[in-house]
């Protein structure tokens, strides 16, 4: 006799104990058949020793009146909410998983203990304190990561969850008793009710929120540091002289075109794409030992439109029978190297004219231009004081 219990951490596989506590048993069974778990909190966690629920308000609630057994929901006799437990001799909390009626003693007689319709199920091996205190009446033979789960939630001084647990469902997988007399299995589970939506802390679905906010959060942390990254490495190139300047975009009007097969020339390409406007340059990329096509070109338009309809329109084209593969270009290097060129023959005829540094205005480390600030920042940090010291009287 079994009854999976669908809880928000997962779900358990509970057999019971029929031959050693029937009447505790037809109790849990009759409860679930009713629904009467249906979004119990699971309350009281203590770690690696045991959990407790099964009251559908829990102890948060300042109506809760503990829970009731499947006879006192049946009746109007309040009397009939708890009834006597009873504890086998040969039931020990020897193992984890091991599930029993939570009870309290009779008012009458101290030696009677009363259950109704919580359970604790335990969390870790030789829990035998709760022996003679909480009357067993089965053992949990699947969801043993659930378990897990549990045990390692976040709790308050309490051992009441900050996320809640819950049971959301039970499924009675096989019942031997006849069910009692007014006893209705409702057709479908019930919702919770505001009793219970009002002992909600941290729900289920508010949780996953939060984690998808602080993925978002990562995220966005994660853009920004790649982004300054970027900005440094662009910085350093620009010292070492491989961009003109750190801010420095590809062209908008060039295409990247590769896969291309060896034996396609400057003239095919240019040839092949001037259909779509007037072309400023082609030029197939060679080996330059060997001369030998390395399969990629750049192809530059003279305007923005008509380098965006060729890629619209040539990507996974058949040429020389090469379906070639079409990009906008993110090369700055024919920028890199205008930008060099006029640099250097500035610098050769202001050295003709005997003018100290070159035709470039020379930024030394007190004119404040922007670009020598930002030079002495990077270096501050990558060479220390002595390097500044030396770096003091250079000048480009």
């Amino acid at each position: 006799m079994s009854v999976l219990l669908e809880t928000s951490a997962g779900d358990i596989v509970i057999d019971l104990l029929v031959d050693y506590a029937p009447k505790m048993c037809e109790n849990f069974l009759k409860l679930c058949k009713l629904k009467y778990y249906n979004f119990s909190p699971i309350h009281s966690i203590q770690k690696s020793f045991s959990f407790q629920t099964g009251d559908p308000l829990g102890p948060l609630s300042s109506s809760s009146d503990g829970g009731s057994s499947i006879w006192g929901l049946l009746s109007s006799d309040p009397s009939e909410r708890t009834f006597p437990a009873f504890f086998h001799p040969k039931l020990r909390h020897l193992e984890r998983g091991t599930v029993s009626m939570a009870t309290v003693p009779h008012p009458s007689d101290p030696d009677v203990r009363l259950a109704a319709s919580q359970f604790i199920v335990t969390l870790g091996d030789n829990t035998d304190y709760l022996d003679n205190k909480a009357a067993i009446f089965g053992k949990v033979v699947e969801g043993f990561d659930v378990l897990e789960k549990i045990n390692d939630a976040i709790v308050d001084e309490k051992g009441h969850p900050l996320v809640d647990i819950r049971i959301k469902h039970t499924v009675i997988l096989d019942d031997p008793y006849p069910d009692p007399a007014g006893l209705r299995e409702p057709s479908s589970s019930p919702p919770p009710s505001k009793a219970q939506l009002a002992t909600v802390r941290i729900a289920e679905g508010e949780e996953l929120l939060d984690i998808e906010q602080n993925a978002e959060a990562a995220a966005l942390a994660e853009r920004h540091r790649r982004e300054r990254e970027a900005a440094a490495q662009a910085l350093t190139l620009e010292m070492m002289g491989d961009l003109p300047f750190a801010e420095v975009k590809p062209p908008e009007n060039v295409l990247f075109v590769c896969k291309l097969n060896p034996v396609t020339t400057d003239e095919d390409l240019e040839l092949i794409f001037s259909r779509f406007g007037k072309i400023l340059s082609c030029e197939v990329i060679r080996d330059a030992k060997t001369g030998d096509s390395l399969q990629y070109a750049f192809i530059e338009f003279e305007d923005k439109k008509a380098c965006e309809e060729a890629y619209a329109k040539m990507d996974s084209v058949l040429i020389d029978d090469r379906r070639i593969h079409v990009d906008f270009s993110q090369s700055v290097s024919k920028l890199s190297e205008v930008w060099r060129s006029e640099t250097n023959s500035k610098r050769k005829s202001a050295a003709a004219r005997g003018k100290k540094g070159g035709g470039v205005e020379w930024m030394s480390w007190r004119s404040g231009g922007s670009i020598g600030m930002r030079m002495m920042r990077v270096i501050m940090k990558g060479v220390g004081a002595v390097g500044i010291r030396w770096c003091m009287g250079w000048r480009i």
